[in-house]
Parts: structure tokens; C-alpha cells; sequence
């Protein structure tokens, strides 16, 4: 975490919870709260906040409640301002779409159970329709890195008030990219899941059916303590080496990475761009227009022109076209599984280039489309995302990718490019269960699957303890290795570690069949876990494949 600049605000979550440890108060981080929003004067990032005296009620109150179970106690929010909050309005940028809320959203009422204020709702381009930060009728909030630049959008305001302190988090939402291209030309982490991994209720809808929530935070580990919240579950960390694909305009991101201990390798995002191409390029834009063709009708004031063009872009489609969309979609994704089988994760550039608001002025759709080059394919491929500041701390930075069930990997990497420690396996919290595998329930093998449709995810690529031999079993499909635990003359054997829950556990066992068990094995270092082990049986006419030192590298030698 950073250090303490002035106020524990500035020290992240872990310095905020240290300080109420030493009797701050939570009316004291309100009130800080406030002076810094009123220093930095009429900057575009506020659309509405909460009366100073509401929020020194709501933190006199918290004061009196228990902190335990409660990660985010007395940490103030922002939300962006296409999201309800019961009781306030919400405009989604367009002041002639203005209603007042009658319920809250479900993510803005986890943070807040979790024991997080809310402050205000933050400023975005109108609709959630754009990557720049320019299309509100509110303003543009101003770059906090280079004020010539563009705030990046859709969720300019929550980037720009967590990177000028005003909160330590801050809610988005992230359909094309809008939690991660402002985080980058702000200089925060932006994160989001996979679509349908959080809930997007009470959300005005950009693109209803890959829309997420996102959080934005100054540290990758204070955006997994709230991503945790919305999710229901933590974040997991993955531990070991990594095979890690690294884009071009990534390079010093992969040397670092390297320096880490990890696995780099080149990638082609060719296919990728392909996909992102469907989005707002392509016969996605329906998706959009069919979400809004109600509020283009009505022409509400202060509709943005631009947004309305795009908006309305999607009436040239087709459904024929659509369907031919969702075809190229499907058969892309199958095409990337096996690829997903043999790398943990993708980091490419978030923004491949830092636009200036005279060039966004001077060609706004073309500036929009290229600033999204690599975000805009995340949702369609149904991936996780943290978005990281760039190793100078100028705008720019890279992104982090992978399908949920390597969501810890996506930590993991994103965490060493920033240089912070994270406690790997976190998603064993809540009740959840590590399961070592060795063989056929491998990444990329045939029955990994079963982990995947059980809620598994990966948390470890790492090795048993020096005790064990590998045998590859007679019979099959598939083909598969077993285990056995030797008093001498074994070896460290490669595995991996995925966390699932309970009743996900049960569903896989159901499917083991003999001679294989669910056991406990160890791991390097001396932790046990529960793991795939063989009846002694079981192994008559095995053959001793030990010396290769995993089913992975046997199968190749082959």
C-alpha cells in the first residue's frame, strides 16, 4: 500500500481500516471527505452529492455499528451516475432522462452492508455511450495526470475522483471498456468480472447483455476487497509461475512480469480485435439500440448529438446480421479455449494511444474507436479484467485478461506489475475448497471442464511435496495419471490447485471413478489439500512416468 500522505484517505484501505484501529473517526474521513471535493472546485467529475449533513449522520451512525464482517467499514464510494441510489436521481448523463431512484442497485447496496458511505454520483460520457470523457452535457472532468488529455470514458468521474483522492473507490461499469480506459488515462486500477459474475441490476443499460459493474481503486488489492463484496466471494490469487501472453506495446510489462518468475510468451491479438470488431463496429451495436430505441424516440434535452448518431447506429443492422454475429462469436471462442488451456492470462496496452481533447474534437468517432482497440473484445469473450497504471505513472498502462475460472491468475499478474504481495489462495475464504488435480482435470485436458461447470477456479500452479510417484493408468478414454504418496525415491510432481465451492466439490467426486480417489495430498512447502490419490490396486501394470515430473511434460515427451 502507499504511504500516508496527509490523511489515512491516502493509504488505501488497509491504511483507512489502521487508522480507525488507532480511534480515527468515520464523521473525520467525511469531513475530509468534503474539503476535498470543495478544493478542487467546479472540475466536471461530481453530477450529484450528498448533503454534508446526511453524510455526517450516515458516518455518526456507522461509528455506532460493528466493524466486524464488514471489509469496507467507513470507506467512502462513489457511484457513477447511471446507477441507482434510492432516493437520489439518476440521469445516466442526460438531464432530460433525470428520474429519481425508488430502489437502490444491488451493487451499491453490497458496498454499502459492507459498511462503505456513499457519497455522491460521479460524471460520464451520456449513456455510458463512449471511451473519452467528453460526451456529457455536465462537462468533462478534467485529466488528473495531463489536463490536454482526455479523462477517458464512459466512467470519467469515478476515475477521476479516486485518482484525485476524493474516495479511495468508486463504482463504474465497463461495457466496451469504460471501467478500464479511464483507469488507464487516469492512472488508477480499474477492474470488472465477467459478465453475469456480478449484479447489474438498477444499472441504465448500454448494451444489456454483456454489461458489467466495475470498481476503480488506487491498488489492485483494494479493488479485490471490493470486487469481493460484489461478487458475493473473494477474488482469488493464484500462486506459482504463470504462462502469460504479452501483447505488443506491453514489453516493459512483461519484463516485469518475467522478473517475477513468470512464463512470457508472444500472442497475436489478430482474433481478438476480430471480436472486439462486433461490438460497436458491428452488429452488436443493436444490442444497444434496441436497450435505448425508447429514449431516442422521446428526444429528451440535452442529448448529445454524437451519442445520439451512435445510439442510433444500430438500426442498420440486420437480423440476419446479428445472427451471422453471434455465429463468428461462438466460433471464436471455441477456436480461443484450447488457446486458454495452454496461457493464464493476457496483458495487453489498454489504450494504444493518449488522446488530447482537440483531437477527440476534431474526429470524435474515430478517436473513440481507436482508443477501445483492446478493451473492446473483453465482454464479448465473456473475460475478467483489471487494468493497471502505467510503470512511469504517465496515462497509459497495460491490462490483464483471462476467463473467470483464471481469475487468480489475473490478480496475480496484475498485482506484479504493480509490485504488490497478495495472499495467494484467497479464494478458500467463504467455505470454498482446494482441490489439487494432477491429469485429466488439467487445464486443457478433457475432463478440466467438470471444474470449470462445478464453479471452480484456478488459485495455484505448483508442485506436491518431494514424496510422490506418477503412474499413467491402463484403460481409458481419457487417458489418466494417478498419484502415490512413497516413504523415498519420489519426487515433486506438478499439479494444479482450483478452489471450489461445496456443493461444486460433490458434483466432481460423483464423477471420479475407481481406482481413483478424492484424498489429501501435500504440496511444496508442507500444505495439504484434498487431491486426486489412487488405490494401491489400482496400479498393477501402471507405468512409472515420475521422472517426467508432470502429465503435462509426459504427454509431450510423447
Amino acid at each position: 500500500m502507499p504511504e500516508v500522505v496527509g490523511h489515512p484517505l491516502d493509504a488505501g484501505l488497509a491504511g483507512l481500516a489502521a487508522a480507525y484501529d488507532d480511534g480515527l473517526d468515520p464523521v473525520a474521513v467525511v469531513d475530509a471527505v468534503l474539503d476535498r471535493i470543495g478544493r478542487s472546485g467546479d472540475d466536471a467529475v461530481w453530477i450529484d452529492l450528498e448533503p454534508a449533513v446526511a453524510l455526517r449522520a450516515e458516518a455518526e451512525a456507522l461509528a455506532g455499528r460493528p466493524r466486524e464482517g464488514r471489509p469496507l467499514w467507513g470507506v467512502p464510494f462513489a457511484v457513477k451516475d447511471n446507477i441507482d441510489v434510492a432516493g437520489r436521481t439518476t440521469t445516466a448523463g442526460l438531464p432530460g432522462l433525470a428520474r429519481r431512484a425508488t430502489a437502490t442497485a444491488t451493487a451499491v447496496g453490497r458496498l454499502q452492508s459492507a459498511g462503505a458511505i456513499y457519497v455522491g454520483k460521479t460524471n460520464l460520457d451520456q449513456l455510458a455511450t463512449g471511451l473519452v470523457g467528453t460526451r456529457s452535457p455536465y462537462g468533462t472532468p478534467r485529466n488528473p495526470i495531463d489536463p490536454a488529455l482526455v479523462p477517458g470514458g464512459s466512467s470519467s468521474g469515478s476515475a477521476v475522483a479516486v485518482a484525485l483522492g476524493h474516495v479511495p473507490l468508486a463504482l463504474g461499469t465497463d461495457t466496451a471498456g469504460s471501467g478500464r480506459v479511464p483507469a488507464a488515462m487516469c492512472g488508477v486500477v480499474g477492474l470488472k468480472g465477467a459478465p453475469g459474475t456480478r449484479p447489474v441490476d438498477g444499472l441504465v443499460p448500454a448494451s444489456p447483455t454483456i454489461d458489467c459493474v466495475s470498481t476503480f481503486a488506487s491498488t489492485v488489492a483494494d479493488g479485490l476487497v471490493a470486487e469481493g463484496v460484489l461478487a458475493g466471494s473473494p477474488w482469488p490469487v493464484a500462486s506459482g509461475a504463470l504462462t502469460i501472453a504479452v501483447a505488443p506495446g506491453a514489453e516493459a510489462e512483461g519484463a516485469v512480469l518475467q522478473r517475477a518468475g513468470h512464463w512470457v510468451v508472444p500472442v497475436d491479438l489478430a482474433p481478438f480485435h476480430e471480436v472486439g470488431d462486433l461490438l460497436y463496429g458491428g452488429p452488436w451495436l443493436a444490442d444497444r439500440t434496441a436497450a435505448l430505441s425508447e429514449v431516442l424516440a422521446a428526444a429528451p434535452s440535452g442529448m448529445v448529438e454524437v451519442v445520439a448518431n451512435v445510439v442510433a447506429g444500430g438500426e442498420a443492422y440486420a437480423g440476419t446480421d446479428v445472427f451471422r454475429a453471434i455465429a463468428r462469436l461462438a466460433a471464436r471462442r471455441a477456436e480461443l479455449a484450447s488457446w486458454w488451456g495452454e496461457v493464464d492470462a493476457l496483458v495487453v496496452p489498454t489504450v494504444p494511444f493518449l488522446p488530447t481533447l482537440a483531437e477527440v474534437a476534431a474526429d470524435p468517432i474515430g478517436a473513440n474507436a481507436r482508443l477501445g482497440r483492446n478493451t473492446t473484445f473483453a465482454n464479448l469473450l465473456g473475460l475478467t479484467a483489471i487494468a493497471v497504471p502505467a510503470l512511469d505513472g504517465g496515462a497509459g498502462g497495460a491490462t490483464v485478461l483471462a476467463p473467470p475460472h483464471l481469475a487468480g491468475a489475473v490478480a496475480s499478474a496484475a498485482a506484479a506489475i504493480t509490485g504488490e504481495v497478495l495472499v495467494a489462495g484467497a479464494s478458500t475464504a467463504g467455505g470454498r475448497v482446494d482441490l489439487a488435480v494432477v491429469g485429466a482435470h488439467l487445464r486443457g485436458q478433457p475432463l478440466n471442464a467438470q471444474l470449470v461447470e462445478a464453479g471452480g477456479e484456478l488459485v495455484a500452479t505448483t508442485e506436491t511435496s518431494a514424496c510422490y510417484r506418477l503412474f499413467h493408468l491402463a484403460g481409458g478414454p481419457p487417458e489418466r495419471p494417478a498419484l502415490e504418496r512413497v516413504g523415498s525415491g519420489g519426487r515433486a510432481v506438478e499439479v494444479e490447485v482450483w478452489s471450489l465451492p461445496p456443493a461444486g466439490l460433490g458434483t466432481v467426486v460423483a464423477q471420479v471413478p475407481p481406482p481413483l480417489g478424492i484424498g489429501s495430498v501435500e504440496l511444496r512447502g508442507g500444505r495439504w489439500v484434498k487431491g486426486f490419490i489412487c488405490e494401491t490396486a489400482g496400479l498393477a501394470g501402471a507405468a512409472d512416468i515420475t521422472a517426467h515430473g508432470g502429465w503435462r511434460r509426459y504427454l509431450a515427451s510423447r
